[in-house]
């Protein structure tokens, strides 16, 4: 039997939910999906900077709609996911995108800013994956969950870095958990996967790369940050039937920094 490459990265009649889809590596990721013909839910927390995503979205011909949430609190996921099942009726992808970090040395690291980094990144995350999984993926009969991890999630922050504990902590649970859920809802043909991003411009990095960006380059193979299509194609495998026999996994997008 001879299948059409084409015809496995194709997600025409899909729905795709991308939190932190406004901008950034979200919006990156809502833009590969869309193009190969998915509908996607954007979410983030500014309504006037997912009006502008959509819009744009829409200029390229896909189909988008943006919910506005704030999805570090308990009740906000399983609302979240009945609005976009509501509008779309149907949900086969969720991109875990949205997050958040704090810079502080662990030994003055405050209670507070561990406790929003975890509640957004680990408890937020956990709570939208299972609030998907129960309203779409386990009565459909399959799902594809794409977790933004980070290459902090496996290695240390240098000792010439801010501190970033909670948010390694963080990562290193996201990595944890797709492996545990991809583990437990095999069975149920929903895949987990995860991308571990290194360092990419944006306005969750941008203090970082003002103070440390040129030694972050010179510390990575390729010689260069992550650009405005480097995630594209590893959240399309992932998130299509061109990744139909990978779960569990981690793809690391870094430029070869984590090898050295």
């Amino acid at each position: 039997m001879s299948h059409s490459l084409k015809a496995l990265f194709d997600l025409g009649g899909q729905v795709a939910i991308i939190t932190g889809g406004s901008r950034g590596l979200g919006f990156q990721i809502a833009s590969a999906l869309g193009e190969y013909g998915a509908s996607v839910a954007l979410v983030a927390r500014k309504q006037q900077e997912l009006d502008a995503a959509v819009a744009a979205l829409g200029e390229k011909g896909i189909a988008a709609h943006g919910f506005a949430a704030n999805l570090a609190g308990p009740e906000a996921p399983a609302a979240l996911v009945a609005q976009v099942m509501e509008r779309f009726g149907r949900i086969d992808i969720l991109v875990n995108n949205a997050g958040t970090t704090w810079g502080a040395a662990a030994e003055d690291y405050p209670l507070d800013a561990w406790n929003k980094v975890m509640d957004l990144n680990v408890t937020g995350m956990f709570l939208l994956t299972q609030a998907v999984a129960n309203a779409a993926f386990l009565p459909q009969g399959g799902g594809s969950v794409v977790n933004i991890a980070s290459i902090l999630g496996l290695v240390g922050t240098p000792p010439w870095q801010t501190g970033t504990v909670a948010y390694n902590a963080a990562k290193g649970a996201v990595i944890s958990m797709t492996r545990a859920l991809a583990a437990e809802w095999g069975p149920r043909n929903i895949r987990v996967n995860a991308v571990a991003p290194g360092f990419f411009p944006s306005k969750m990095t941008a203090g970082t790369l003002d103070r440390i960006g040129d030694r972050m380059i010179e510390l990575t193979p390729l010689g260069k940050l992550g650009g405005e299509t480097d995630l594209m194609g590893p959240a399309l495998l992932l998130a299509s039937a061109a990744g139909a026999h990978i779960t569990g996994q981690v793809i690391v997008v870094d430029g070869g920094a984590t090898i050295l």
